[in-house]
């Protein structure tokens, strides 16, 4: 015998207050870490702490050659990640067959993906540093970054090139235009901003990995000038800063600045790419 205690339409409202209420607890969680970082650390971040150099280790002086070796590599990272992300996602959207092949790319994607972020700071210590002698170097650390990024970017943007709609496709085939036209002119302007949204999402991880660069970049706390310089990205700083108790209140600035640029690059993208999206429909 089956019993109705809830009437469809309580169920609903049921529901519908659940997920208001997931929204409301995901956002409060951001604004309540977002809020605590900033009270703690907006204080300390005066322009002698942004654009100064480092003193006592840490304890004195300001972050600025942090903030140009988390921006080295973190660009050398996206540089080569992209157009290996976005060309496999091609590969795998536009060329590849259904198979084991395919199969054993995904797998590897979603493997890599999930490898925690120590490891592959030791393996860029065993196989960058020491086997191909790059030594402690943004080279090396943005080519850890690199490996990392790479699965986010193309994840989404095998995703985004598979959103797009046939009718694209049969369209430019219909004008006379080749696979490679088709995919240049038409499927990968179409889907720029969705491959965007996944450059964004792995450079907000690497800028931020601390464990993933510590065996690699060394810990040089002056500005690296060529990139096989050693230097001290700003998690990594933030990392000694916290653990070795140089000093705390720097250390809330040191995360008060890298989130700040986290969140200028993210709104900053976003802008460009809405504007794009409003430039390809012609708005």
């Amino acid at each position: 015998m089956k019993f109705n205690f809830i009437t469809p339409k309580t169920s609903q409202k049921i529901m519908n207050n659940v997920f208001i209420l997931s929204g409301v607890l995901t956002l409060s969680i951001l604004i309540i870490i977002l809020g605590y970082i900033l009270v703690n650390g907006l204080p300390v971040c005066s322009p002698e702490f942004i654009f100064g150099d480092v003193a006592d280790s840490g304890k004195s002086g300001g972050i600025f050659p942090m903030i140009i070796s988390s921006l080295y590599v973190t660009f050398i990272a996206v540089l080569i990640a992209t157009p290996l992300g976005v060309g496999a996602a091609i590969y795998m959207a536009e060329y590849a067959q259904n198979g084991l092949l395919t199969k054993l790319i995904r797998f590897g994607a979603e493997t890599l993906a999930s490898i925690p972020s120590i490891v592959f700071g030791l393996f860029g210590l065993s196989f960058f540093v020491i086997f191909l002698g790059l030594g402690w170097s943004v080279l090396s650390a943005g080519l850890v970054l690199a490996i990392m990024a790479i699965p986010t970017i193309f994840q989404v943007a095998e995703v985004s090139l598979a959103s797009v709609p046939s009718a694209y496709k049969e369209g430019s085939f219909g004008l006379g235009a080749t696979k490679w036209q088709t995919i240049a002119r038409v499927i990968l302007p179409a889907a720029i901003p969705g491959i965007v949204t996944g450059v964004i999402l792995a450079i907000t991880r690497v800028i931020s990995e601390a464990a993933a660069v510590m065996y690699a970049v060394g810990s040089a706390t002056s500005i690296p000038i060529s990139m096989f310089d050693p230097g001290r990205p700003l998690p990594l700083h933030l990392y000694v800063l916290a653990t070795e108790g140089v000093s705390l209140p720097n250390a809330y600035g040191t995360a008060t600045v890298l989130v700040i640029i986290v969140l200028v690059i993210t709104f900053l993208t976003n802008y460009y790419v809405n504007r794009y999206q409003k430039k390809m429909m012609g708005k």
